[in-house]
């Protein structure tokens, strides 16, 4: 028997997928459990429907990203920090600070798309990866003064 996994099922299929099980299988476990449907015209249609919406809203989403990919990429954030002798700066640069500071320029980007390798603990500029979708990567510059 065909089923449409509505869920992800573990050694069997993710999502979406059209798979072939046992009739008892089907029936008495993914079925019974919402975890799919069987396999008819009527439900190919309804699965092809909700990919293609699934897909314009990604789209849309990835378009809207590349715009504010547009408006920062390559530019520059400068951050005043304290410094001890021999220009040693006190603390670091975390990726709260670098949000907030986005943030109060109008840029609403979440703070988990921020990634800093390392540490940005010295003066200089240092770039910071915003990875917003897997389709959307870009580098902006943190510049770190006394």
């Amino acid at each position: 028997m065909k089923v449409i996994l509505l869920e992800d099922v573990k050694g069997k299929g993710k999502k979406d997928d059209i798979i072939n099980v046992s009739d008892g299988y089907g029936n008495n476990y993914l079925i019974k459990n919402k975890l799919g449907v069987l396999y008819t015209e009527g439900s190919k249609k309804v699965l092809d429907k909700e990919l293609e919406i699934r897909k314009n809203e990604e789209d849309a989403l990835v378009e809207s990203y590349q715009e504010i990919e547009k408006k920062l990429k390559n530019k520059t954030f400068k951050f005043k920090v304290k410094v001890g002798t021999s220009d040693r700066v006190f603390g670091s640069i975390s990726p709260k600070q670098i949000y907030e500071k986005l943030k109060s320029e109008g840029y609403d980007i979440p703070k988990k798309s921020i990634k800093i390798e390392g540490v940005i603990d010295s003066l200089g500029v240092h770039d910071v990866l915003i990875e917003l979708h897997k389709k959307v990567k870009f580098i902006i510059k943190i510049e770190v003064s006394k």
